[in-house]
């Protein structure tokens, strides 16, 4: 356990790839120093939590606010409405996100940061877990990195019956602040690999979305009421766990960010789908072909 320096807040790592614990603040009081320690505990730690928080909604606002701007859920129906900036999960209307993802991937500048606030938890079960990309990136052998390097994929908002909103993310995305590299695809929203063909795409996508799950690259926490969990969704996924009885509620705080950056050398490969003739099975080659054509107005 570690004393921070300007608030004396005590750090405690607990996993090995990512995640911390950190007691001893006041997150309802938070100032513009006390923001700046928080991103810098985000870029080492990629996740951290805060036991024993006071938060009400204001407050939780105020938080999010130091980050950058607040977005509800672009699809989604938010039960405060006259809040839309705070977006609500409940168990019991579906709000289980039991598939490993990024927030937001399908827009063209997704989440940079989400702030959770436990309104009510189980007493036992529905930990959220969540996995580092930096850590799943680096563990790849050399010529996967060389391979990955080089493409990028399309999302899309289909788990929200919203397709039609779609992004292309490079497959490796350099963390702005940090440096480092994070294998940037997901179950949830990556469709395909815009460089290949489907049958391809499927073999690659399904490689990697099962590699950044391994057990090595994860943490995973037990939820109290009260607790508040930051984390940077340009390095990690994550998920919750489906294995509880009665009622879960979560409060939401979305900071939007910045449009994903890939490695700089340039688009190596055209997308397979450009001068292609498809077939009439080959719904993602159609799905791709749209947004290459109509580009930004397929994703508003």
């Amino acid at each position: 356990m570690v004393d921070d320096t300007r608030n004396s807040w005590q750090v405690e790592r607990l996993a090995g790839a990512l995640g911390a614990e950190v007691r001893g603040a006041d997150l309802s009081q938070t100032d513009e120093m006390d923001a700046a320690v928080i991103r810098r505990l985000l870029a080492e730690h990629m996740v951290i939590f805060f036991p024993d928080q006071q938060l009400d909604r204001e407050a939780h606002l105020r938080l999010g606010a130091f980050f950058g701007p607040l977005e509800g859920h672009p699809n989604l129906k938010n039960p405060y409405s006259d809040q839309g900036e705070i977006f609500e999960l409940a168990a019991t209307a579906g709000g289980i996100a039991d598939e490993w993802h990024t927030d937001l991937t399908f827009l063209p500048e997704p989440a940079l940061m989400s702030i959770l606030r436990m309104v009510k938890c189980p007493e036992t079960g529905g930990d959220t877990m969540w996995t580092s990309l930096c850590a799943a990136y680096d563990a790849l052998s050399e010529p996967l990195k060389e391979l990955c390097d080089g493409l990028s994929a399309l999302h899309d908002s289909h788990p929200h019956d919203r397709a039609d909103r779609m992004a292309i993310h490079p497959v490796v995305r350099v963390h702005p602040e940090t440096g480092r590299k994070a294998l940037y695809v997901n179950e949830h929203f990556t469709r395909r690999i815009v460089e290949m063909g489907q049958v391809e795409s499927d073999a690659l996508l399904g490689l990697l979305t099962r590699w950044v799950q391994q057990p090595r690259f994860t943490v995973r926490h037990r939820w109290r009421e009260g607790t508040v969990g930051i984390w940077d969704n340009r390095c990690t996924q994550h998920y919750v766990l489906d294995d509880f009885e009665g009622e879960r509620v979560i409060n939401r705080v979305t900071v939007m960010g910045d449009r994903p950056e890939g490695v700089k050398e340039g688009q190596r490969w055209q997308p397979w789908v450009i001068g292609r003739r498809g077939s009439a099975m080959a719904r993602h080659d159609r799905q791709l072909k749209r947004f290459l054509r109509d580009g930004s107005a397929a994703a508003d």
